[in-house]
């Protein structure tokens, strides 16, 4: 409209400018008459015929302008009207509501006929009023109707005195007026078909490792080894032939493969069942062959999609082996990892990462050992060792560590006991460490490999140069920029780990006696006693600990329990519900119970001495959060479980923290959990 008015002042400027010239040429004849009356007259009565000519044009000319930009206006009005009419993309407008108020004969074909009135949110429900632009904003949706994909653009236009006949102004700053939005809706249907169709060719990297090859076939007949062998190949080989894949063995053990993402699907359906039918080979082995499946879904080109796999496959075997783990950019899903680890004979890892870890300690002058935070007797012990370790090379040492914790006080005040005349205190706490760190600072972590875990996670951002040492299994939130990473789910406890560390040290440090007994009750406690995943280099580590000075008399009364522990944990047993046939689960509140979750642990340890108990869960409610011990023998892999909670740990131990629950809620959520993976065939 305002173009509009504009036309007409300049339209009838021009008209005006003819006139405006008689006038002056007027009041010159005036002045010529003075001088010469006869020349004067004749261009007055000139002047004056030109002037009523001018008039009578300007009267008939206006008149024929109008009507031809009125005409004109007319016409472009429905030239535009036709246009959005029979445009080929769907076109609505609606008022502030989502009423229909008009429409193109396009979007009449996806929205049927009579919908004028309606509410197009009724029309298509992927729409939302809440959702609507406003301000003269744009907004865009995607949504589903009727097998059809639909990209939606939406703008906000508010139009002034729309109602009142008068001129309309589009405002697009946010003026107050007459609302509208207008929908352009673009059918995406086929495009979205050919991504997927795209998609489902792309190709998936992954990769095959045989987790026990040399321990399984050193305990076979040289003559059953390669018909072992051969089955386990054609196994895996026809397994990915039914997948429509393409593999290759590059080594004796390993093998890579690639396949159509459409069958990732199926395989992932099948729960990678290829685990189960190579462990269910037996032709007289006594160990049976495990599998780890790395697949690397999505990586944006070949080599990052191969890297994916590598990085799965790193994820898999850090895990304990036995399982596939599919990662898709950051997205990761497990499956399998039912099977405890076989303990490996060979130490070649332990003094390549002791070596490895002695170089890197020479080079850093100040060094910081970190464990988890609320740490247990395999937390301090593993710190000690390392502590030790870094004396030996006199290197600057401190433990990171909260000193005031009851699982571990015994061990505290033993050290202070032999320390008494040392005046460096051995412990700082996170504020002191973060002023004490510069840039010749190294970071050791033990017994922990999450960073969100970890005493303090700030030092473990602000420092350069970090080594982890841990015996958990991974998942996708470990520490990642570690110089050295030596994790191996098939350790006992971290004080097995580095105890076969400093035998592969040549400047052997000598462990005082409180650190051999740390050391010593670090493995007594992760494994009970000797029960849970003590292996042959369990006992050889304890036999190093025991000739270093660690004495199992002094051990044992060290961690000997209260008469009120006794008597809780005894009536936690008591309180104990068996869920499922198998499970025993009990709740516990630990609020006026000092190292409430170390009596919770124990009772769940307790537990599994019932006959038929897959698994046992103990709920300790603390300082509002809920922490859950869970464990199991060998039948049940409580870590899977506990990752439903965000926890973690291992096949036979493992624990989760649950907060803003109460004990009752946590307890339902763990039954459903138990109930959906049992299901589900998980566990």
């Amino acid at each position: 409209m305002k173009r509009e008015k504009n036309i007409s002042r300049k339209v009838a400027l021009n008209l005006w400018l003819p006139i405006i010239v008689v006038v002056f040429i007027l009041v010159a004849a005036l002045g010529v008459i003075e001088v010469n009356p006869g020349l004067g007259y004749t261009i007055l009565v000139g002047d004056v015929i030109y002037l009523i000519a001018s008039v009578l044009c300007y009267e008939y000319t206006e008149k024929m302008i109008n009507n031809e930009l009125l005409t004109a206006g007319f016409e472009q009005s429905q030239i535009q009207k036709q246009i959005l009419k029979d445009l080929p993309v769907p076109y609505v407008m609606t008022d502030q509501s989502g009423t229909i108020i008009w429409y193109n004969k396009q979007f009449s074909e996806i929205a049927g006929q009579k919908i004028i009135k309606k509410s197009i949110t009724q029309i298509f429900p992927g729409l939302y009023k809440k959702v609507f632009p406003q301000n003269g904003q744009t907004k865009e949706y995607c949504i589903t109707q009727e097998e059809h994909k639909y990209h939606v653009e939406c703008k906000s236009m508010v139009f002034k005195n729309l109602e009142r006949g008068k001129e309309e102004e589009i405002q697009d700053d946010g003026a107050e007026g007459d609302v509208l939005q207008v929908f352009y809706f673009f059918d995406e249907t086929q495009l979205r078909g050919y991504e997927e169709e795209s998609k489902k060719k792309s190709l998936v990297a992954g990769l095959i490792y045989i987790d026990n090859y040399e321990e399984v076939l050193e305990n076979m007949e040289e003559v059953r080894q390669s018909l072992l062998l051969a089955l386990v190949e054609r196994k895996i080989i026809k397994y990915m032939q039914g997948l429509d894949a393409i593999i290759k063995g590059f080594e004796k053990d390993k093998f890579l493969f690639v396949f159509e993402e459409e069958k990732l699907e199926e395989l992932m359906e099948s729960k990678f069942s290829i685990l189960d039918e190579v462990r269910l080979i037996n032709i007289g082995n006594e160990l049976s062959m495990t599998l780890s499946i790395g697949v690397g879904v999505n990586g944006g080109s070949y080599t990052e999609t191969y890297e994916s796999a590598r990085m799965a496959m790193d994820l898999a075997l850090g895990r304990g082996g036995d399982q596939a783990v599919v990662r898709d950019g950051d997205t990761i899903s497990y499956y399998g990892g039912k099977t405890q680890k076989v303990e490996k004979s060979t130490r070649v890892k332990a003094r390549v990462k002791a070596h490895a870890l002695r170089e890197i300690m020479l080079t850093h002058d100040k060094i910081f050992v970190m464990g988890h935070k609320n740490p247990d007797a395999d937390c301090v012990g593993a710190a000690l060792g390392i502590y030790r370790l870094s004396k030996t090379l006199g290197k600057s040492t401190y433990i990171v560590m909260d000193k005031d914790c009851p699982a571990i006080e015994p061990i505290v005040e033993g050290i202070y006991k032999e320390r008494a005349e040392e005046e460096e205190d051995i412990f700082v706490t996170n504020e002191e460490a973060l002023l004490l760190k510069d840039k010749s600072a190294m970071l050791i972590v033990v017994d922990v490999n999450l960073p969100a875990m970890t005493e303090c996670p700030e030092l473990l951002k602000s420092v350069s140069t970090i080594v982890v040492l841990d015996h958990h299994r991974q998942n996708n939130e470990t520490i990642k920029n570690a110089v050295v990473s030596y994790v191996e789910p098939y350790a006992s406890s971290t004080c097995e780990m580095v105890a076969e560390i400093l035998q592969y040290i040549v400047d052997k440090p000598k462990l005082k006696n409180i650190e051999a007994d740390a050391m010593y009750s670090g493995i007594l406690v992760d494994t009970d006693n000797f029960v849970i995943k003590a292996g042959v280099r369990t006992f050889e580590a304890a036999a190093f600990l025991r000739r270093a000075g660690a004495d199992v008399t002094r051990v044992r009364k060290m961690f000997r329990e209260d008469m009120e522990h006794c008597r809780i944990r005894t009536a936690i047993i008591n309180k104990a519900e068996i869920y499922m046939n198998e499970f025993a689960i009990s709740t516990f509140d630990g609020a006026n119970v000092s190292g409430a979750t170390v009596v919770g642990a124990k009772a769940a340890n307790a537990l599994l001495n019932i006959q038929g108990i897959r698994g046992s869960f103990v709920l300790t409610s603390l300082q509002d959060c809920i922490y859950i011990s869970a464990r199991s023998i060998d039948e049940l892999n409580v870590q899977v479980i506990m990752e439903k909670f965000n926890g973690g740990g291992h096949l036979t131990m493992a624990a989760a923290q649950l907060k803003d629950v109460t004990l009752e809620e946590a307890k339902q959520q763990l039954e459903d959990v138990l109930q959906q993976m049992r299901e589900d065939g998980d566990i």
